[in-house]
This record gives C-alpha cells, structure tokens and sequence, in this order.
C-alpha cells in the first residue's frame, strides 16, 4: 500500500488522517477525494497544497464513474472512507442524504475495489452502531442496535462492507471510533460548538441533564489507530478504537469553562434530542493486542483541544460567521432553553 486514496480527506478526521500518513510515510501518496460539503474545507490540508506527494479531486463517492476516473488516474491501490454525513442532529431532519452517502457511497467505494481489484478498502465507522451500552462494554461482536438515522446508515454502510468481504473475498477493514476531538473539527460538533461559544462569552447549550456519557479520544490517537489496523488488521475484522473511559458530558463543560476562565452561568439547559443515546462504552482490548493504545486521555485530548481553537480562530471564525452556519444554529438551538435540571 503506497497510493493511498482518502475518501472525505477535507473533513475533521479525514484530514487529520492526510496529516498524520505524509508525516510518518515519506515513501506515501495521498490523493484527497471530497464533495466539499459544508464540513469539507481544504484550509484543513493547505499545509499541503505543494507537497507532491498530495493531490486533491473533488468528488461524490456516490459517482461511479468519477470515483474510477480518480482511482485509474492517481494508479490507487487502497481506499481509506471517510466520507460520511456525520452529524446526529442533521439526521434528523435530512435522513436521505445520510442514506445515500453512508450506505450508497460506501458500495459504489466497495465496487470499485472489487472491479479494480485494490489492495485494501478500509472503512472509518462509529461506536453508534452499538446503540446505548447502559452497563459495561461493547466488543466488536456485539449486536448493531442503532437508534438514530446517521448511526443506521453508518451500519448500514458497516453491513456492506463485511458483505462484500463473505461474497467477494474483498481485502477489508472496520474500525469502530468513539466521539473524536481535536484540531479542524467543524463547530456543529459539542467539543468546538462549546470551546468557540465560550470564547465569545456565549451560552453552551447542553442537551437534557447532560449526563450522557462518551469517550473522547484525540483525533490523531484515532489516525494512529486506523493507520495500525490498515497494515497490520486481518482483514473481515472490526476493531474499536477509543480510550477505553467516559465522561459525562456536564463535566465536559465545566472543564472547558474553568480552562478558559469562563462561569458556569454560561451553560445553558435545552430540550433533549430524540433518541439521545444514554452512554456508549467500548472494549479496546483487540486492538490492544494488535499494540495501539490511546496517548492521551480524554482531558489531555481536551485541553489540547481548546489550547488549538484558541489559537486558530483565523480558521473558525469565518465558518461561524456565515450565514449558512448561523440559520443552522439557529434551526437547533433557538427557543429549546429549559430550566436546569434538579441534581
């Protein structure tokens, strides 16, 4: 595996991912292919932009034949999928575009494969196919109990993956993430929505009691996770990548508030969102045994988190000041403010 192509290379993990493959692979070729959606932002990658080693095609992973010009083209011999609508909230109100991306993108991605007969397809997944896990920890052989529209198409792009590997013999991988932080993440997500709105003394909405709990890992852990399993996973196997601990995600705000020097009278309580999964929680111990391990605990990954928004605002600043993320906040988060909840 030389010529790498990342499907979804401009968004939050995916470029982080191109960070991490052309700083530890000097021999690598990365070709980035991105629709350039509304979280697709190649300021992500413009470290980049004259490394001959790196190469951007825009494109939907939905369209077969750009998807093969793109591969014959650049001569790709494995295929990392990022590509993905991601956000819960999104799907909720636009269930369709996640069907198409997560489920349709991902087979036309495994045809590919399959016709030009690649080295490797490796497919980035969620710890939200699981569903809630209220006690204990999820393994990999754990039944999908999804419980949204995104964590649906995400299995069922999931399904079609070890599909493709029982039919076809296809060379592939899983990994099953949990909730990543960290530099480039698109502020409709909690971690940067709360750090940038704490910055500019605004209130952190939080949704219910904020006591669900998740793991957050750091963004290159989880690169460095994916990267292991890509050369060293068998293939037809699913491997979880996260820390291996939760947290609740009240203490969350508290933590970015208190690192910021910021009161707490900015949290502000709203109506929960439906089919709010509870806690999720995964068992690391197979990826263990292939020798990655989280870095950083989850604090760590937060405050080099908000230490990074921090010092970027030229990055997110102009996304927040658009129009187009102002309706979507908006949409979400105007008139839900409750009273907080009876501890």
């Amino acid at each position: 595996m030389r010529n790498l192509l990342v499907a979804g290379g401009a968004g939050f993990i995916g470029s982080n991912f191109v960070h991490h493959i052309l700083n530890t692979y000097p021999d690598y070729r990365v070709v980035v292919y991105d629709k350039l959606t509304y979280a697709g932002n190649l300021d992500n990658l413009r470290d980049y932009a004259n490394d001959p080693r790196y190469a951007f095609e825009q494109g939907d992973i939905c369209d077969a034949a750009r998807v093969r010009e793109v591969l014959q083209k650049h001569d790709i011999d494995t295929i990392v999928n990022f590509a993905a609508e991601t956000h819960v909230d999104r799907s909720l109100t636009d269930p369709g575009s996640f069907i198409m991306t997560d489920v349709y993108g991902t087979h036309v991605l495994l045809e590919a494969t399959k016709e030009l007969g690649l080295e490797r397809y490796h497919q980035v997944s969620t710890d939200e196919v699981y569903g809630e896990v209220l006690e204990g920890r999820t393994c990999e052989m754990a039944p999908i109990q999804t419980r949204s529209p995104y964590s649906a198409s995400k299995a069922g792009g999931d399904l079609m993956v070890m599909a493709y590997f029982t039919s076809f013999q296809l060379p592939v991988t899983i990994t099953r993430g949990s909730n990543n932080i960290g530099p480039y993440q698109y502020p409709e997500k909690v971690v940067p929505l709360w750090v940038t709105n704490a910055l500019d003394d605004k209130p952190l909405p939080i949704y219910g009691d904020g006591l669900q709990m998740r793991d957050y890992q750091y963004v290159l852990d989880h690169c460095e996770g994916i990267d292991l399993v890509l050369h060293k996973g068998v293939p037809g196997e699913v491997y979880n990548l996260g820390t291996g601990t939760e947290t609740r995600n009240i203490d969350v705000a508290h933590f970015i508030l208190d690192l910021l020097g910021k009161p707490k009278s900015l949290i502000q309580y709203i109506t929960d969102r439906p089919g709010h999964d509870r806690r999720y929680a995964l068992s690391v111990e197979k990826v263990r045994a292939l020798g990655w391990t989280s870095r950083h605990t989850s604090y760590q990954a937060l405050e080099n988190t908000v230490r990074w928004y921090v010092d970027n605002e030229w990055w997110w600043r102009k996304i927040k000041s658009g129009d187009l993320y102002r309706e979507y906040y908006k949409q979400h988060y105007s008139g839900r403010e409750v009273d907080a909840p009876k501890r």
